[in-house]
């Protein structure tokens, strides 16, 4: 995540000693509304999820796996 812009709160350091996205007791990134199923910091996302595809099969999957329509 060097280079990405992404508020410290929502990031945690891994087990080898670099920086992700933090995720909440459910799994889903802190960044994510669960209301609305969106980014909340999506102007300044990581450039991982600027990369990933909506729509894709990955996508699809988990949305299916996450009853999300």
């Amino acid at each position: 995540m060097s280079g990405d812009d992404i508020p410290a709160v929502l990031t945690e350091q891994d087990q080898w000693g670099g920086w992700i996205m933090r995720r909440l007791e459910d799994g889903w990134c802190a960044a994510l509304d669960r209301q609305t199923m969106l980014c909340t910091i999506y102007v300044r996302r990581p450039m991982i999820c600027g990369e990933y595809q909506a729509g894709d099969s990955d996508c699809m999957e988990q949305r299916f796996l996450h009853q999300i329509k």
